[in-house]
């Protein structure tokens, strides 16, 4: 079963006009599937395959010479140095567009290899999990199905097997995808130490992120502690959200807030494992704004661009959800998981919406009517969040 993805339209459009396009992504989010059922056309090389990685790593100009394109090279993280060799291939025809698509787990490592040699020839998409878009066509959806995707998340394998059981397989994915990632870009020696520092910032999601103590409380140093958060980062596991402030470089909060791309992960390492301890969760309202947040930038990323999302928050208690920045103009949205959504709720937008150009306020909840506050502040049912940006 195939679930087509927001990103084909973008991905054809860069292909008729980069001679290499890249889809970065965290394991397991379909890349590989999403690109042989896109470019059945394309020859297809994967660097999981050892002997494939040995022999482009030992004679890379013998390796492109058999594997000719149109090529798609799957997990090019592992070769770096075969990046150059496709600069030299491409700059003997830059107007050959669409030779070689390649895909990568490990995000920054790779940017580095990208912006050295392919500087101006690639474009650049990331692939999420499956959003509400791409599973749901936006139906209104009933809030027994929200939870149910809540739980197990997004990851396109849980499509593929709906039975399958969410706590295996997501013990299974930190164990196998994680860990090998993490080995290979750091040899971190306590993978359990660097559990405990994942279950410390899974009880962070949704809030600002203050990582000195996330470090004291797993018994490592704030050096340490970074290095960690951008390995999740790198290996798209963390999403930051960053605060906004309209002189940028005033901001009203330093700190970012912290979410994770898939909230199946985030309720595994909350050991949530079933629809009712996720409702009792205390947790519930943050990984309901989790799902929500990483919505709206599977909704940029899916058209092949950086989701303008920020969060506001001020030292006098103003805060704001999510802000997203067009501009010339601003949209504002509060995120409550409730089914009876009330004014009280929407206080903030409205107090926001009176201080800046915000063009579109609205609570966001599970209550499935349109209910109109003041000041054009209104309640929506969350998967409206969609439509809005279009």
């Amino acid at each position: 079963m195939y679930i087509h993805r927001t990103l084909e339209k973008a991905l054809k459009e860069a292909l008729e006009q980069f001679p290499v396009v890249l889809v970065t992504g965290p394991r397991q989010s379909g890349k590989t599937t999403f690109l042989q059922h896109s470019l059945k056309e394309y020859n297809y090389v994967t660097f999981d395959d050892i002997l494939l990685r040995n022999l482009a790593e030992s004679d890379p100009v013998l390796f492109l010479k058999t594997y000719a394109p149109p090529l798609i090279l799957d997990e090019i993280q592992y070769i770096p140095s075969l990046l150059s060799h496709i600069k030299m291939i491409v700059d003997a025809d830059r107007r050959k567009y669409g030779q070689y698509v390649l895909t990568g787990s490990q995000i920054f490592p790779l940017m580095k290899g990208v912006s050295e040699s392919l500087a101006g020839r690639i474009a650049i998409f990331q692939l999420f999990p499956l959003s509400w878009k791409e599973l749901h066509s936006l139906n209104l959806l009933d809030e027994k199905t929200v939870l149910e995707n809540m739980l197990k998340g997004f990851y396109p394998e849980f499509q593929v097997q709906p039975n399958l059981n969410p706590k295996f397989w997501h013990s299974a994915y930190l164990s196998t995808y994680l860990e090998r990632d993490l080995r290979l870009m750091r040899n971190i020696q306590n993978l359990g130490q660097f559990q405990q520092f994942l279950v410390l910032l899974a009880a962070r999601a949704g809030q600002i992120l203050n990582l000195s103590e996330v470090g004291k409380e797993c018994g490592i140093s704030q050096t340490t502690a970074k290095d960690w958060l951008t390995l999740l980062q790198a290996t798209s596991i963390v999403y930051l959200l960053e605060p906004y402030a309209k002189n940028m470089t005033k901001r009203v909060v330093k700190s970012p807030k912290l979410f994770f791309a898939d909230t199946g992960l985030l309720c595994y390492l909350f050991r949530i494992e079933s629809v009712d301890q996720l409702v009792h969760s205390p947790f519930r309202g943050h990984i309901f704004e989790n799902m929500v947040i990483m919505e709206v930038v599977k909704c940029f990323a899916g058209r092949g661009e950086r989701a303008p999302c920020y969060f506001y928050r001020t030292s006098s208690g103003l805060e704001i959800d999510l802000l997203l920045d067009h501009g010339d103009h601003l949209s504002a949205y509060e995120i409550k998981f409730s089914s009876t959504p009330t004014i009280g709720m929407a206080k903030s937008l409205i107090q926001f919406k009176n201080e800046y150009p915000v063009k579109h306020a609205a609570l966001l909840t599970l209550c499935s009517k349109h209910l109109p506050f003041s000041h054009g502040v209104s309640s929506e049912h969350w998967s409206k969040i969609s439509s809005f940006l279009l």
